[in-house]
């Protein structure tokens, strides 16, 4: 791949916990961030020893002397492994003569991927993790932490940031006893083990709770002081009955009793990070939040935190779980080893290294099962196929870098027809069919649809669905009446502009239907060869990486 050097400094910031990931930046300007996972197609992939000679090792610009290291480990043992770590650096990297480096903790990782390329001169900043490094190597101090023993481990952080400094107020800790489970994130943690096991499942959880009461198993809510949160015993019970509330593909006759579970578990979270929000303004006093940590993902709770908190203003990273750190850990390099200004803004999460030129046409020659055409007006041609009740999955320039597909790396459907969504949901994606799929939709028209309180450029808030719009758009209308929005402003993304205009042009409704485009159990197609994969093994009904239009010779019935 190719890639054009800048003269500023050369900075690379590493993840190696889960989602492992890696951004390169030259100066201010980010010249890719991306997942460990989009590269060996494992979901979630942690860091582990010998990524950059077995998996980083082809990567644009690492061929390049590097002036500042910054990496950040977390909850697992490799940090135990970091004389072999450092060792590959030395073996696989080219360092400047004054090349620096530096090892951060989790959450000031986070706190660097949420403040400094927000747009906010003065913010709150909470972080809310399952767990993170041990407080012995934490880069900050807080009131109290003189007394608290190395081995206990920060699960939420929350600080008092400007441009100028950055200001640790508070930090809950966890002693690492089994029988004493604190904090959101691991509260959030449980629950989604108790109901889908595995890793990346909270987002299950999220389009299930839902359908279930959160009344019926009567739970307490959690115990909030300050920025403490704790789990009371009666919860800490009931998440041990895996056999009871444990969703399997035959689960329909338990459905209730475990959407039960999830519903109450949601509001539990979501009344402890409000009062948590509260405490956080009540002592900073300031109007913005900044918010990050893998429990940020969760839109719900997103939304009210702009609607029942004093804080006019919620900045959510498009990639707040562990994979920012990566870019956290880059811009910490910048600011506090480089000692520079961050002109980084994350206005787009479209962060991919660039394709190399000629990869699109190398990859369609030949295709013999495949129409390859080059439309005059490729929108129009889209919107046609979309009305015939047909799905199309989108690639185009550089990836997200976050987990959700901003129009990038994109499964497109008409969302008049609530069809479409099930469709989706069982053939495409094979996966449960309570799980929502996305609108987006343009910011100057979001209003008429939704109730919203700002744009939502990162799909990162479940907004209301007005009821007038509901009947319209019933494929991204969740049964709770909300919809997990991405907006679409005039200087956004062209291609995308073009066609939510052209398909309102035809239909009077300025909404798509957007869900990531994977097959079940893969991350986000990262390069046209896997996108071309995906397509084949899938009834997707057309394939659109511009200039061009694909289609199968042996094309797959429109939805019924």
């Amino acid at each position: 791949m190719a890639v054009s050097y800048a003269r500023e400094p050369v900075i690379l910031g590493v993840n190696r916990t889960q989602d492992a990931s890696l951004c390169l930046m030259h100066g201010s300007d980010v010249v890719y961030s991306i997942q460990k996972e989009r590269l060996t197609r494992r979901k979630h992939h942690w860091g582990k020893l010998h990524d950059f000679r077995d998996i980083y090792a082809n990567l644009p610009g690492l061929d390049r002397p590097i002036d500042v290291l910054v990496e950040c480990f977390s909850s697992d043992d490799e940090i135990r492994k970091l004389p072999d770590y450092e060792r590959e650096l030395r073996e696989t990297l080219i360092f400047a003569p004054t090349a620096r480096t530096a090892r951060i903790s989790h959450h000031l990782a986070h706190l660097y991927s949420a403040f400094p390329p927000s747009p906010f001169e003065e913010a709150a900043v909470m972080i809310i993790d399952g767990q993170g490094s041990p407080a012995a190597a934490c880069g900050e101090t807080w009131p109290g932490s003189a007394d608290v023993p190395g081995h206990w481990r920060e699960v939420s952080s929350f600080y008092c940031a400007d441009r100028h400094r950055v200001e640790c107020l508070d930090k809950q800790l966890w002693d690492g006893d089994a029988r004493r489970l604190v904090g959101l994130g691991m509260f959030y943690f449980l629950l989604t083990q108790a109901i889908f096991p595995g890793e990346g499942n909270e987002g299950k959880v999220m389009g299930l709770a839902p359908y279930g009461d959160p009344t019926v198993l009567d739970l307490p809510p959690l115990d909030v002081t300050g920025a403490e949160v704790t789990i009371p015993r009666p919860w800490t019970e009931i998440l041990r009955e895996h056999k009871r509330f444990r969703y399997t593909a035959d689960a329909d006759t338990r459905f209730t009793g475990i959407a039960n579970l999830a519903a109450a578990g949601q509001r539990a979270f979501e009344e402890a990070i409000l009062a948590v929000a509260h405490w956080l303004s009540e002592t900073t006093h300031v109007d913005n939040l900044c918010f990050a940590g893998g429990t940020a993902l969760n839109c719900s709770t997103n939304d009210r935190l702009l609607r029942e908190t004093p804080f006019r203003r919620v900045f959510i990273p498009p990639a707040p779980s562990d994979a920012g750190t990566a870019l956290g850990c880059a811009l910490y390099g910048l600011t506090e080893v480089l000692k520079a200004d961050c002109a980084y803004r994350w206005r787009n999460d479209f962060l991919g290294p660039l394709p190399e030129a000629g990869t699109t046409e190398a990859a369609l020659t030949g295709q013999r099962d495949l129409v390859v055409e080059r439309p005059i007006d490729l929108c129009a041609r889209i919107v046609d196929i979309l009305c015939a009740r047909k799905v199309v999955a989108l690639y185009q320039g550089r990836s997200e870098f976050g987990p959700r597909a901003l129009g990038h790396r994109s499964i497109l459907g008409d969302p008049r027809h609530a069809r479409v969504r099930d469709w989706i949901n069982a053939r495409v994606k094979e996966r449960e069919w309570f799980r929502p799929l996305a609108p987006i939709v343009l910011l100057e028209e979001a209003e008429r649809f939704f109730d919203i309180r700002s744009p939502s450029p990162f799909m990162q808030f479940a907004a209301p669905v007005r009821s007038e719009a509901a009947v319209q758009i019933p494929a991204v209308t969740h049964v709770d009446g909300t919809a997990r929005l991405q907006t679409i402003a005039s200087d956004d993304d062209p291609l995308m502009r073009a066609l939510l205009e052209a398909f309102a042009a035809r239909t009077g409704v300025p909404v798509l239907l957007n869900t990531s485009f994977n097959r079940k159990e893969e991350p986000i197609v990262e390069t046209v060869e896997q996108a071309l994969a995906s397509f084949r093994n899938t009834p997707l009904h057309a394939l659109v990486i511009p200039p061009y239009l694909v289609r199968k010779r042996a094309e797959p019935d429109a939805i019924a």
